[in-house]
């Protein structure tokens, strides 16, 4: 052992460690401390909105080994939206958050202190907890189909300096997944319904604006694209709302011998879930509460 004991305090060469007679440490240092100063300094740039987004890693290839149905899987989808529910409960300071397909966009307010505004805190434990989620709820929508491998995601962090530029970044994320569904949705008809091998519907797609692909879809499949669900369209937005919980409890009423069941109602703050339309302004207009200062 390298430590002497010297009356009430310890002493060891690579280690100076005062301890008081109650045992309780005033002072913890190493020769080994000094690695410290290798650490990137990567806080994020202060009154920005931080913005982490999570993508899954060769999902394509985990797509078609787990079975999951073209061009969209609703259960899929839905277990994005329970994994992101999950990241927004156990974190702090998220105001809202916007995912499709296998990508999800996590908004960290602009006035957060969260882990010191560290980029590696955010993107790590984003990533962590998100990735985590995946394989812990993966039965409740895939009950028949064992998951094979552990999924991969990565992430990056994205600061914004106004409101303005995380709307656009929201939009952007939006307008992507209208142009990727779209495709999908005309291609996978193409092939499924249409009988083209992917070569050839890939090819009959080149070029062809949203027009072409509608017109595809309703001349050749009796398809109305508006028609399709918000959420494929759309994608999804988590927003924080205020919920009346109603649960059932047991109690004694006064003057009464028994116990009788009664419904108990309280108010709380949840994620919930939206399909709706970001770029336009009406959105943020009816929900005015979610960019203000928390």
């Amino acid at each position: 052992m390298c430590s002497l004991v010297l009356g009430r305090y310890s002493w060891c060469p690579a280690l100076v460690l005062w301890r008081t007679s109650s045992g309780s440490a005033g002072m913890a240092k190493s020769k080994f401390e000094y690695v410290k100063e290798f650490e990137v300094q990567d806080t994020c740039l202060r009154n920005c909105w931080v913005v982490v987004r999570v993508d899954g890693k060769n999902f394509h290839r985990f797509s078609e080994q787990h079975n999951f149905t073209k061009p969209n899987d609703i259960r899929a989808l839905q277990l994005m939206n329970r994994c992101a529910k999950n990241v927004m409960k156990e974190l702090d300071n998220i105001c809202i958050a916007y995912g499709s397909s296998d990508e999800y966009s996590f908004v960290f307010h602009k006035n957060s202190n969260w882990h010191k505004r560290r980029a590696s805190k955010f993107m790590t434990h984003v990533v962590s907890q998100f990735a985590s989620s995946y394989v812990f709820y993966w039965k409740e929508f895939f009950s028949s189909q064992p998951i094979l491998y552990p999924p991969g995601f990565d992430g990056r962090v994205v600061i914004y300096p106004s409101e303005e530029n995380l709307k656009d970044y929201l939009s952007w994320r939006q307008a992507d997944c209208h142009i990727n569904n779209m495709y999908n949705t005309v291609f996978w008809a193409l092939v499924q319904k249409g009988g083209l091998t992917p070569a050839k519907a890939q090819e009959r797609l080149r070029g062809t604006l949203s027009a072409d692909k509608n017109e595809i879809l309703f001349s050749e499949f009796g398809i109305n694209y508006n028609n399709e669900p918000l959420i494929y369209r759309k994608g999804s937005v988590l927003i924080w709302q205020k919920v009346n919980e109603v649960s059932k409890k047991t109690v004694k009423l006064s003057n009464e011998t028994e116990e009788q069941e009664v419904e108990v109602s309280r108010w709380r703050t949840e994620p919930v879930l939206l399909h709706t339309d970001l770029i336009g302004e009406q959105f943020w207009e009816e929900h005015t509460a979610i960019l203000s200062y928390r």
